[in-house]
């Protein structure tokens, strides 16, 4: 019993003395414009979007089509375009109302280029999903293991079916834009020498032969996608904030910010980090936490983390898709 509250008076005073380095370090002065720019985009939020106009990279059967399905449901008027640049101008042109996008798969990690793309535009996530990936090798009717010289899917399902690729090192691998692009391609040319790896709503939608099923060597294989907007919103359930951070090029500095979350009690869920194209051996930090923007103490905490980068913007507040299922 002695020990116990030992230990609860020790970490009370390991928080006061914390509290009071932050402050220290900070200084009075410091500006907080990342969390300003926040509550202005908090009070200019909208509500969801009725019947919305949704944009993902790809062809119908892609895994962001499914993606968006899942998330809207059917009542959402869905497109595919050529390239995640693309969904990224739709979106800001106001051409569409949301697009779905990969942002990490369980097995390869980060899709880098959109992280990249999410720094450069001035877009809100609002939500996100996950998709279990199963990769199906599709070929032509009349096609066999043995007629195939050439796979051609996006570069993440060749490199999630390296190992059943590895047992046909005689096979060409190509790649395409994105796994359900190649099926279609597939179709279109109708030999039997060429085949792809994509999902199995693609096979359906192209009319091809599933040869194969669960190419991909990790049958737990899922990607997360995330909903992004060109507005802020605010929806029911949000539990998990992101941000996007940078800090000065000083010992301690990345240590500040985890003391910041300490100290709150805000619980980490993700860091990835981006160079920054303008500054050598720099870089900027993706950060995901628990919480909401409208809970209790959270304003106090994004001031303090305001305060101690030297740039910050928050990317937006959305429900937690990891914790279900």
């Amino acid at each position: 019993m002695r020990e116990t509250e030992e230990l609860v008076r020790l970490d009370r005073e390991i928080e006061r003395l914390l509290r009071r380095r932050l402050e220290l370090v900070a200084g009075p002065e410091s500006g907080s414009t990342g969390y300003d720019q926040c509550r202005r985009a908090m009070e200019a939020a909208r509500r969801p979007v009725s019947q919305p106009r949704v944009v993902y990279q790809g062809v119908a059967g892609a895994y962001s089509e499914m993606a968006a399905l899942t998330f809207f449901g059917k009542e959402a008027r869905c497109q595919g375009l050529a390239r995640f640049e693309d969904v990224f101008e739709a979106v800001h042109r106001g051409e569409a109302d949301y697009a779905v996008l990969p942002i990490e798969n369980s097995s390869t990690g980060a899709i880098r280029q959109v992280y990249e793309l999410l720094t450069q535009y001035q877009h809100y996530i609002i939500g996100e999903d996950t998709v279990r990936v199963e990769h199906c090798l599709m070929a032509p009717r009349g096609a066999s293991l043995d007629t195939i010289t050439q796979i051609y899917s996006h570069e993440q399902g060749l490199f999630q079916s390296d190992r059943f690729l590895s047992r046909h090192p005689e096979w060409e691998q190509i790649p395409f834009g994105d796994t359900a692009g190649s099926a279609q391609y597939v179709a279109q040319t109708g030999d039997i020498t060429k085949a792809a790896i994509g999902s199995a709503r693609a096979a359906e939608l192209y009319g091809l032969d599933i040869l194969y099923r669960g190419t991909n060597h990790n049958s737990g294989n899922t990607t997360r996608f995330v909903v992004t907007s060109p507005v802020m919103e605010l929806r029911p359930g949000a539990d998990k904030i992101a941000v996007l951070l940078s800090v000065p090029h000083q010992v301690g500095s990345l240590q500040r910010i985890l003391t910041v979350f300490l100290l709150h009690g805000l619980n980490l869920m993700k860091i990835e980090s981006r160079p920054m194209p303008d500054k050598r051996w720099e870089y900027l930090f993706f950060m995901e936490f628990s919480g909401s923007l409208t809970g209790p103490g959270m304003e106090e905490a994004l001031e303090e983390l305001s305060r101690s980068t030297s740039y910050l913007r928050v990317l937006g507040n959305f429900k937690n898709s990891l914790t279900e299922g």
